[in-house]
């Protein structure tokens, strides 16, 4: 391989790590959201998985049943996170350009 060939490959990479610097900061304002129990509960997550928001119907709020209410926000947060995943993971394929490189998506 010759140093013009290294160079050029140097300068994508390069880019593609602007490209990437860029993404992280635009995933923090970027949400996804998820609902459990037909919308008692709502949960918005942003591109950094952080829970960002909750939402609770009040009249789920059953002083009698607390264990459901838990459910609920447990199943509203995981499928938040996983949809915040997926979100990270379909907009770092387009910078990569759907290459599996290790170590990229724990960069979020």
């Amino acid at each position: 391989m010759g140093f013009g060939n290294m160079n050029k490959m140097m300068k994508q990479v390069q880019q593609m790590q602007a490209k990437m610097a860029k993404l992280q900061s635009e995933l923090e304002e970027k949400t996804v959201e998820a609902t459990a129990g037909g919308g008692a509960v709502r949960i918005v997550a942003n591109g950094k998985n952080e829970i960002v928001e909750i939402e609770i119907k009040p009249e789920v709020l059953d002083p009698e049943d607390v264990e459901m209410v838990q459910d609920l926000i447990m199943a509203a947060c995981n499928e938040a996170l996983r949809n915040a995943q997926k979100m990270v993971s379909e907009e770092m394929s387009k910078i990569t350009g759907g290459l599996n490189i290790p170590g990229l998506p724990g960069m979020f």
